[in-house]
């Protein structure tokens, strides 16, 4: 496709009739001259607002913009609505290719029962690769409303399923015939299956339920990262066990395999969760089959520690995510 615009008849074809309406509060719908989407909001209602740019990913982009955008929405205590796009391609890229995307958007969306409300698709010389930033509407009871601030000394953290799951994942489709040469097929093959856990929707729903006091997805930065942010979003201090961070030997075996530290890698499809009883909170999610174990808790100091047997660490701000060594050179 040439720079500019994408051109109509290409929306019609290729945008439009891949998206399916199905909330009742969505009002004003995508279409050609359409800038915006709306949402009706019933009295006593928050909506809560979430943006994430997705670029570390060719394959499986679509899936991923939609997950980590929902995921955010999720950490808030919200349900989520709907999504709108800005799809920015560069010049060469076909129509198949952004049909594709569509599709692979619209199946990740019916999953989670939301919908493409609107957005912007275009061709431009100021990419070299494939840029999809979401920008996510969810709604929640402005009572039950969930800040990542809210973690209070004394409080326990449970992290569900295992770190680094993102970034396997991404690692297993991109660098998959690098892999081969010394992992077993079926290693590499589980390892980039990983992308079917990466929704935290289910999770956050019983999590608030349970009387989370804070909930924060893992994203860039890792694990390690995670714990530094809720943090010092409540400003409290943070000792967790390095032993007790789960992690499937997938993860492992990739990340040696690039020389990447899984605990600051991508981890949408982690929730990490503050509660007041963590063996409780991991009891509820282990009854909707989601795994989670408690790595550790809230003080009142303003340390932020990893503990590995008699090794204690400190944790920093999270900078470049460990993914981005696959490509070369780290990313700001």
């Amino acid at each position: 496709m040439e720079i500019g615009k994408v051109p109509e008849n290409i929306l019609e074809r290729s945008v439009f009739r891949q998206i399916r309406h199905r909330r009742p509060e969505v009002v004003l719908h995508p279409g050609v001259g359409e800038d915006c989407g709306g949402v009706e909001v019933p009295p006593g209602e928050v909506l809560v607002l979430s943006v994430d740019p997705i670029t570390a990913a060719d394959k499986g982009m679509g899936t991923f913009a939609v997950h980590v955008t929902a995921n955010d929405l999720a950490s808030s205590g919200a349900e989520p609505v709907g999504v709108l796009l800005s799809i920015l391609l560069p010049p060469g890229k076909r129509e198949k290719y952004l049909r594709e995307l569509m599709e692979e958007i619209e199946q990740a969306c019916l999953g989670l029962n939301i919908e493409v409300m609107g957005g912007h698709t275009e061709v431009t010389s100021a990419v070299n690769q494939p840029v999809v930033t979401v920008t996510g509407v969810g709604r929640v009871e402005k009572e039950r409303l969930i800040a990542t601030g809210g973690l209070r000394a004394g409080d326990e953290l449970v992290m569900t399923k295992w770190a680094g799951m993102e970034g396997t994942a991404i690692i297993a489709e991109e660098r998959r015939e690098k892999l081969l040469e010394t992992l077993p097929a079926e290693l590499v093959e589980q390892a980039a299956g990983m992308l079917d856990y990466i929704s935290v929707v289910p999770e956050a729903k019983v999590a608030r339920n349970a009387g989370a006091t804070a909930m924060h997805d893992v994203t860039e930065g890792g694990i390690f990262g995670a714990l530094w942010e809720i943090g010092a979003a409540a400003d409290v201090g943070i000792q967790a066990e390095l032993a007790k961070i789960p992690i499937r030997q997938e993860t492992i075996e990739v990340c040696e395999a690039f020389g990447l530290n899984p605990y600051r890698m991508m981890s949408s499809g982690s929730l990490l969760i503050g509660c007041e009883n963590g063996n409780r909170m991991v009891e509820e999610l282990e009854k909707e089959g989601i795994a989670a174990a408690v790595i550790g808790r809230a003080t009142d100091s303003h340390d932020r520690v990893i503990v590995s047997g008699e090794e204690i660490r400190f944790l920093e701000p999270p900078g470049s995510d460990e993914l981005y060594k696959i490509y070369g050179k780290p990313q700001c």
